[in-house]
């Protein structure tokens, strides 16, 4: 699996951070960031998860 964020969509909710905070930060300048582009598979699901409830839908994997 591999997790690409359209950052022009990400508006920064951090609902993704909240589900997979290994995968997903946000930092101190308001930004997202993908610690691990391709998670291990005991993440997968978590990331999924990510996916599926972004507001912008702007996570999508490649699997």
């Amino acid at each position: 699996m591999k997790v690409n964020v359209d950052y022009d969509k990400c508006v920064s909710s951090g609902s993704c951070t909240q589900l997979a905070p290994e995968v997903f930060e946000i930092r101190d300048d308001g930004y997202l960031y993908v610690l691990q582009e391709e998670p291990p598979a005991e993440l997968h699901d978590k990331v999924r998860e990510a996916e599926e409830l972004c507001p912008t839908g702007a996570i999508s994997l490649e699997e």
